[in-house]
């Protein structure tokens, strides 16, 4: 999902940290025993977890990728969090201890965690509960969301997010499901009551060459954001090949195999739609 990084200075590369107390299994299988009955929010699945980002929200950052999507975007680089129920299975005293390890860092570094994924909020409990309890800890909350579920949250919810990271695929309905399998508009939504209860979004773009670099996608986009009030950074993610080997893994049909990264100068064309006159914080 969200999850796709340009390769830069400081950008996250691939890896699993182990969580407090317990050998870490990364995992694209579904669990073949059924979950044990459990309190909302007590447990959820972690894909992978990553402690010093620089590129997911302010400062340095641990994110924390969560198992689950409903989206099949074409280029994204992590398949292997898509299947609900795939990972580890982690108890929220667990997760909690985790971060708390890295807690003073956090703070020293001006950072926090991220919630990511996958689409984060496919455990949306699971995601509250992470948020409630970095947050009695002095940490920012950031959330990684394509925003389709963004109504599992409630406003109180909202209020224990400190920035969401909106990624918004395509600015067209009619491209955005063909190249996402689900519809724009919820996640428009989204983005819409965000502004209305003055939220900070950053809105994160995957600038893919003959997929979504056209001048409509593009002025489409700059038509949203200029829609939106709370807007405090734009992110043009570049398309790139790292997650090409877990299509193959799985056995899924990778369409964009020869679609290049984008040039210098296609990422600055897009830059100049999106951002040009903009007053951002």
């Amino acid at each position: 999902m969200s999850a796709v990084d340009a390769p830069a200075p400081g950008a996250r590369k691939p890896y699993a940290l182990p969580l407090a107390g317990s050998p870490f299994e990364l995992r694209t299988t579904v669990d073949p025993e059924p979950s044990p009955p459990h309190p909302a929010g007590e447990w959820g699945h972690v894909h992978s977890i990553f402690p010093g980002s620089t590129v997911d929200g302010p400062g340095v950052r641990m994110v924390i990728f969560l198992s689950g999507c409903h989206f099949r975007c074409h280029y994204c680089h992590n398949p292997d969090t898509w299947k609900i129920g795939s990972g580890q299975r982690v108890g929220i005293d667990e997760m909690l201890k985790t971060i708390e390890g890295y807690a003073k860092f956090l703070r020293s570094a001006h950072g926090g965690i991220t919630i990511s994924g996958g689409e984060p909020l496919v455990q949306s409990d699971f995601v509250m509960s992470i948020a409630r309890g970095a947050k009695r800890m002095g940490l920012s909350v950031a959330l990684d969301t394509n925003g389709i579920m963004g109504d599992r949250l409630s406003d109180a919810d909202l209020n224990d997010i400190d920035l969401v990271l909106l990624d918004i695929k395509e600015s067209d309905p009619a491209r955005h499901l063909a190249l996402t399998q689900q519809p724009l508009e919820p996640v428009l939504d989204f983005a819409r009551r965000l502004d209305r209860l003055h939220r900070p979004v950053w809105i994160r773009f995957v600038l893919v060459p003959g997929l979504t670099d056209s001048d409509d996608t593009l002025h489409g986009m700059r038509r949203i954001i200029d829609g939106l009030s709370n807007v405090q950074r734009i992110d043009i993610l570049p398309f790139h090949q790292m997650g090409k080997f877990k299509w193959k893994e799985l056995g899924l049909d990778y369409r964009l195999a020869d679609t290049p990264t984008p040039t210098p100068q296609q990422v600055n064309h897009a830059r100049v739609i999106l951002c040009e006159g903009k007053q951002l914080s």
